[in-house]
């Protein structure tokens, strides 16, 4: 089917369902309920299962992993799904998390709701076992998405690289992290992570079914990205989660540190505040509207004062008014990577990375137009709002690493590695550190084409990019990656890349180079593109900078 949009013409909701054409463009294999569609059924601990098989791949959608956390469950870590008697029909999308239903992404899912416990499956047709498997968790920070968008459907990675793939749906927002336990006590420990808990009770399924659809419970792969990443941070430092997996891979997502429990406790008293709830009186929660909660998430977050607003996301920890992980002193006993990698987690090898131009989607979301337009003055006035007085050190480097750039290149450079880079950075370092498992670091430089509106200015790189080219969902329409011919080979890369990761634990792709494990002298750097490359010490005075300027601020030890 040939796709007319222009790229420019394209909105994001349009890419992220999988195309400018919607459901009528969407393969085939990405809808549900198609009339070619062989049945297909599988016995779980729980009851039979009916899919479907299209194209050489089975499908399983919207299976329960838990129970109901509605009512008198609210904020409460998540129960098994009860078993069934007869055979379900796993056809359809499940629900997703409690949002605004314009930030889901999927082709014919029902609206957000509470209940939202499911997970979806994609295996390779017919018998076999043994396969590597592959979990992913969305993106959308902690507060939007689902495991429905078509762009992240894993049947691609099944057919052409012979694993499973699990997606899950997840409490997200005040539903996933509100923090009840200074109010409720022992019956709500927890409950800061309600959201993460889901995941982990999903990974439980998996150890406990993921064989009836041939995929082998001790080879599990976690990984995600933007918020999907930072999940997969958390999930990677767990300590109770350990036996669940065995490697990880982070998209765009560090998480270096997470909230204090005396922050998330300020947000409980701000959401009480904005629903005129007395603290004394917080069981009121368990009864107030979905819908009037997710009006008081929107105004907290209009509100939110620190936190990853500010500079080196995944560093700072988050501050009151956002919805994200709890260090609670039982789930996540420790920040993720700070001051340390896991030990839980050191002989689980970890795959870690970003986008050269992850600013510039979110610019094109904020409708930030002026961005993509930026003369000198204009670069000036931005950093030093961000950086303050770090400004003048910041575009020095930059402009002696980038001759030639453009303000706004080099304004979007920046912005990326301040967001997504360092932290980025970091996690790598201290994984490398450890002296386990290896680190193995990337930087995505495939150049999408989309254009925002009324500008010239090619999106490049850009931040969720990387979606449908590691899910190799690149197909005849439209996405994130843009429409350049020449999409299908960077799609064959990091499709490859990830895929053979997920099955040993050393990632490669055919044709191109090998990939070492980073260190702290090398400082290896996968440049993941049409043709790959490896570089060492990647952008190596701009992450001098930043490493000096973190240590100034705070967000990193001494040099030793």
């Amino acid at each position: 089917m040939t796709i007319r949009t222009s790229p420019r013409a394209l909105d994001r909701r349009q890419l992220l369902v999988g195309g400018a054409g919607l459901a009528a463009a969407t393969p085939a294999i990405l809808r549900a309920a198609e009339p070619s569609a062989e049945p297909v059924i599988v016995e779980t601990a729980e009851g039979r299962l009916r899919g479907q098989r299209v194209d050489g791949v089975e499908i399983f959608r919207g299976v329960p992993y838990g129970d109901s956390v509605a009512g008198a469950a609210r904020f409460k870590p998540a129960r098994p799904a009860p078993s069934w008697t007869g055979l379900r029909d796993a056809i359809r999308l499940g629900a997703p998390s409690l949002q605004h239903p314009e930030t889901v992404y999927g082709v014919d899912e029902p609206s957000p709701a509470e209940d939202c416990l499911v997970l979806n499956i994609w295996k390779p047709a017919g018998g076999g076992q043994g396969r590597p498997v592959m979990v992913y968790s969305h993106g959308g920070g902690f507060t939007t998405g689902s495991a429905g968008s078509a762009v992240q459907a894993g049947s691609r990675l099944a057919r052409d690289h012979d694993v499973v793939v699990v997606a899950t749906n997840h409490r997200l927002g005040l539903l996933g992290y509100l923090y009840l336990e200074e109010l409720g006590g022992q019956a709500y420990a927890g409950s800061g992570n309600q959201g993460l808990s889901d995941i982990v009770l999903a990974l439980k399924w998996v150890a406990r079914n993921i064989a009836a659809f041939g995929g082998d419970p001790g080879n599990v792969m976690l990984f995600g990205e933007s918020g999907g990443g930072a999940k997969t941070a958390c999930l990677y430092a767990m300590p109770s989660v350990a036996p669940l997996f065995s490697k990880a891979a982070i998209q765009s997502g560090p998480a270096v540190r997470i909230g204090t429990r005396d922050a998330a406790a300020a947000t409980t008293r701000l959401l009480l505040t904005e629903l005129a709830i007395p603290p004394s009186d917080w069981r009121r929660l368990l009864d107030v509207p979905a819908p009037r909660l997710l009006q008081a998430q929107d105004a907290l977050a209009k509100r939110a004062t620190g936190g990853t607003g500010h500079g080196w996301r995944g560093i700072e920890t988050v501050g009151p008014g956002f919805y994200g992980p709890v260090m609670d002193g039982a789930l996540l006993p420790h920040h993720p990577f700070d001051p340390a990698a896991p030990a839980s987690a050191r002989d689980k090898p970890l795959m870690i990375g970003w986008l050269d131009n992850e600013a510039a989607f979110f610019a094109w979301q904020n409708k930030d137009a002026g961005a993509f337009s930026l003369d000198a003055e204009g670069l000036r006035r931005r950093v030093t709002e961000k950086f303050g007085d770090q400004a003048d050190a910041i575009l020095s480097t930059y402009r002696a690493s980038r001759p030639g750039a453009s303000p706004t290149d080099l304004y979007l450079a920046i912005a990326s590695a301040a967001d997504m880079g360092s932290g980025s950075i970091v996690t790598a370092e201290r994984k490398a550190a450890e002296g386990g498992a290896p680190a193995y670091y990337y930087n995505l430089a495939y150049r999408s084409n989309i254009k925002p509106p009324g500008s010239d200015y090619e999106l490049g790189a850009m931040h969720a990019s990387d979606i449908p080219l590691v899910f190799n969902q690149v197909g005849p329409t439209t996405t994130l990656a843009g429409s350049r011919p020449d999409r299908a080979l960077a799609a064959a890369n990091a499709s490859a890349l990830f895929a053979s990761f997920a099955r040993d634990g050393r990632p490669s792709a055919p044709g191109q180079p090998a990939w070492p494990a980073y260190d702290l002298k090398r400082r290896a750097t996968m440049v993941i593109d049409v043709a790959c490359t490896v570089v060492d010490d990647r952008f190596g005075a701009e992450r001098r900078l930043w490493e000096t300027l973190e240590r100034a601020d705070g967000r990193r030890p001494p040099a030793s």
